[in-house]
């Protein structure tokens, strides 16, 4: 990893924008304006309740799709900051993969909800629910999941299994490709400064150009995998799961949950 981020750093035009800056503000829209209003939407009871509860959970959508968009530019632009994001916190780090939230973590809390579902029995109709200003459809959402949900997630699952491994050797033949470069170079001009010079920024070039590759084509699976689970969700069990990814987002941030982190690592 530490090679990678050596070849990445190497003679790269940095942005004059930080990815963070652009992150922090979307974060902010994403916890203050999006996660309220789709809350909300799944509070309300009346008869447009589904029409706007469709809408806020297209916004949400939206709101995650222009992030990876955003990525991407980044990426093209200076891949260092946003594969190796040194300003993410210690609690968001070891969920990353290749820049961003591994895919697979989408696919896990869906299957939390279908795990659920298996091991509960169906609760029986509470007016004190509509009290409580609960939709009872948003309650119900997961209970009986369909035969088709099911399997699209266990084939979305399983071309995960196919992609995340073929992404993480074309990282890692990157970096192979750049030591076998710069390790036979080295030995011709006998490790000469000047000589070098050159040699390491074309073999930094060529392998920074596969870097952005690896992380656009990371993007396009999770955006897929994003994409494929709401086609397949009706409008009220999507909602519960973007409201799920959202609040594991803004829990990954709150500054007690990282403080009582960074203390158990010291501990360790």
């Amino acid at each position: 990893m530490k090679m990678f981020k050596a070849i990445a750093l190497f003679g790269f035009k940095k942005s004059s924008k930080p990815f963070k800056d652009y992150y922090s503000k979307w974060f902010k829209t994403l916890k203050n304006v999006h996660l309220p209003q789709l809350r909300h939407a799944m509070s309300s009871s009346s008869t447009a309740g589904p029409i706007l509860l469709a809408s806020h959970v297209e916004v949400m959508h939206r709101h995650f799709l222009n992030y990876y968009e955003a990525l991407d530019l980044a990426a093209a632009n200076d891949v260092a900051q946003v594969l190796f994001p040194d300003w993410r916190n210690p609690l968001e780090k070891p969920f990353l993969w290749l820049g961003d939230l591994h895919p697979y973590l989408f696919i896990n809390l869906l299957r939390s909800f279908l795990n659920d579902s298996e091991s509960e029995s169906e609760p029986e109709f509470d007016p004190e629910i509509f009290d409580k200003q609960q939709n009872w459809h948003v309650v119900m959402a997961w209970k009986s999941p369909s035969k088709k949900l099911t399997t699209r997630v266990d084939q979305i699952e399983c071309g995960l299994r196919l992609m995340v491994p073929a992404l993480v050797a074309r990282a890692r033949d990157a970096q192979a490709a750049f030591v076998e470069k710069v390790a036979v170079e080295w030995g011709r001009f006998e490790g000469k400064k000047e000589e070098m010079k050159g040699v390491v920024a074309e073999a930094a070039a060529a392998e920074m150009e596969e870097l952005v590759g690896v992380f656009v084509d990371a993007n396009r699976l999770r955006r897929s995998v994003l994409s494929d689970i709401l086609s397949v969700t009706d409008v009220y069990q999507a909602a519960v799961f973007l409201e799920g990814l959202a609040q594991f987002l803004v829990g990954l941030r709150n500054r007690e949950l990282v403080r009582q982190f960074e203390k158990c690592c010291l501990e360790l």
